[in-house]
């Protein structure tokens, strides 16, 4: 990676305070590296993660900045207003509240989660997938309706951390 891109991730940390890190490894062969974005007062675990292409043949990061030491972090910011972290759908496919019809729900408005619990199923290609939560708390908001489309990324789930 050059130092002109590492000069821009470290620009966008001090234009948006509520990031609190970026990490950026090596890939694979020096042919891709990641980039991994967390918001303020959260561990890298928590962030975004964004693949970004490398040129090929080598060109990525030098071996000193592929460390998995963030990059300069941005000092602490007050909390967001929303304490609640979304449960997203990681496909494009038809989400259902439960493993059949007529069965109960996985999850409900009050359910408490835990990380790796199932929260629901989304078909894609005639595949049931079990979608799993990542974080544990007590489900506020179903957002999702049964056997609706959903996309990538989509919230199906506001879950609050701290219930």
């Amino acid at each position: 990676m050059k130092l002109d891109i590492i000069a821009q991730l470290v620009q966008i940390l001090k234009d948006a305070p509520e990031l609190g890190a970026i990490e950026v490894r090596r890939g694979l062969f020096g042919f891709w590296s990641s980039v991994r974005v967390s918001k303020a007062g959260h561990g890298i675990g928590g962030g975004h993660h964004v693949v970004v292409s490398a040129p090929p043949g080598g060109a990525g990061m030098a071996p000193a900045a592929a460390s998995s030491h963030p990059v300069a972090a941005a000092p602490p910011v007050a909390a967001p207003a929303s304490p609640l972290v979304d449960i997203k759908s990681p496909m494009v496919g038809t989400f259902y509240k439960s493993p059949e019809p007529g069965a109960e729900a996985y999850v409900k408005v009050g359910s408490r989660v835990s990380p790796g619990q199932v929260v629901c199923i989304i078909e894609a290609m005639k595949i049931m997938n079990e979608i799993e939560s990542e974080v544990s708390g007590v489900v506020k908001e179903v957002l999702a309706d049964n056997a609706q489309p959903v996309e990538f990324g989509q919230a199906l789930f506001r879950v609050d951390p701290h219930g």
